[in-house]
């Protein structure tokens, strides 16, 4: 079992970056691939990208890659997901997750933060 913790979200303005964290307890954390979701208002929760347990692969949603960038360091249990040129349409609360393999499906993760909020204001 692992706990995952989000921060690093908060408001912005659009064009700037943002780095958000996903900390996670527990020993086994390099045992999972780490995703990352987001949700806007009114809105389903979307893929953002995920890493595998060794960072070998990493897989992004569409049309994600060309801003957003995801690393992770076993040592210190913790996920990073980088956004640049942030835009308004960003706006959302931006969840991981951990899962067995890094796919996009939702259904696949069995552990979730509490998610953290970011604002991007035009």
């Amino acid at each position: 079992q692992v706990q995952l913790v989000e921060s690093g979200g908060g408001l912005v303005q659009a064009g700037g970056s943002l780095r958000l964290s996903c900390a996670a307890s527990g020993r086994t954390f390099s045992a999972y691939s780490i995703g990352w979701f987001r949700q806007a208002p009114g809105k389903e929760r979307e893929f953002v990208a995920a890493i595998s347990q060794s960072a070998d692969r990493t897989t992004y949603g569409d049309s994600m890659k060309a801003r957003f960038t995801l690393s992770r360091d076993n040592a210190l249990n913790t996920v990073y997901l980088q956004i640049h040129s942030l835009k308004a349409d960003d706006t959302a609360v931006y969840y991981c997750a951990a899962s067995a393999n890094p796919v996009q499906y939702l259904a696949f993760y069995n552990y979730w933060g509490q998610g953290t909020q970011v604002t991007v204001s035009s």
